[in-house]
């Protein structure tokens, strides 16, 4: 290419690709972008016109939310390497949009209901006894690991009354240890384990809307349990009134129990 070797000063080859002297030190710093050349008297940085490309590459990338070290394996790499990459930031990027989303909802619920303000009532809940499937995952992954539960559960096809249960810890620190399955007879088959819930006291309340928004109603509950002295006891349980299989997600009903002693 005519020209592709001309040497420009770090400033002119900032100015021509559009970022700033800054940036481009950053790049070379990281191993991104480095000079064609580097006086060793002076420790000024030169670039070539050939890595124009290059370095409006990663402008153009960085404008996208692409983080550096994506940016790096897609100008090391092939044409299949580029399109694997770019993919995966695609795919991270919706994850996070659709988070975004499921915030704006419960904010724009918050502003309809009031903040805190859910029906909460200390009752008391009778021993029970369910078969359940149980997993253990981190806070961020309870919602598919008890939806894992509830297919294996439901794949062990065992008959069993009223709507399905879910456990979780109250304490959301490290591995959480999660259940789902229903009050039912026998033995429980492969895969499957007895749940053995004690009579209690417990602190109740129901929340209408997706399971995304379920924290809106704990909030609620365990303010009210702590301002009362209460203390959360053993694994707090979420009994589905509505099966999420054939209801909308804006019309599906939770139970949350909470088992309490005072403190």
């Amino acid at each position: 290419m005519p020209g592709s070797s001309e040497r420009l000063t770090i400033g002119g080859f900032a100015r021509l690709c559009r970022l700033t002297v800054k940036r481009l030190r950053h790049y070379d710093e990281l191993g991104l972008l480095r000079p064609a050349e580097v006086d060793a008297a002076t420790g000024y940085r030169f670039y070539h016109r050939s890595q124009v490309r290059d370095a409006m590459a990663i402008g153009l990338l960085r404008s996208l939310d692409v983080p550096l070290p994506a940016i790096a394996e897609i100008l090391a790499g092939d044409e299949d390497d580029r399109a694997a990459v770019l993919a995966a930031q695609r795919d991270r990027l919706e994850r996070e949009l659709a988070r975004a989303r499921r915030t704006v909802d419960a904010l724009q619920r918050l502003l309809s209901e009031g903040l805190l303000q859910h029906d909460v009532r200390l009752t008391r809940e009778p021993a029970r006894r369910l078969l359940v499937a149980r997993a253990v995952c981190t806070a961020d992954d309870v919602g598919p690991a008890v939806a894992g539960c509830v297919v294996r559960f439901l794949a062990a096809g065992v008959p069993f009354t009223g709507p399905l249960w879910g456990l979780f810890p109250t304490d959301l620190d490290g591995e959480l240890p999660v259940a789902a399955g229903a009050p039912a007879a026998g033995a429980p088959p492969a895969g499957l384990e007895v749940a053995e819930l004690p009579a209690t006291a417990a602190v109740v309340a129901v929340h209408s809307g997706p399971y995304e928004q379920l924290p809106l109603t704990y909030q609620s509950v365990f303010a009210w349990i702590h301002e009362r002295g209460l203390v959360p006891l053993g694994a707090a349980r979420e009994l589905y009134l509505t099966d999420p299989t054939t209801t909308e997600p804006d019309r599906l009903v939770t139970q949350l129990v909470v088992p309490v002693v005072e403190e």
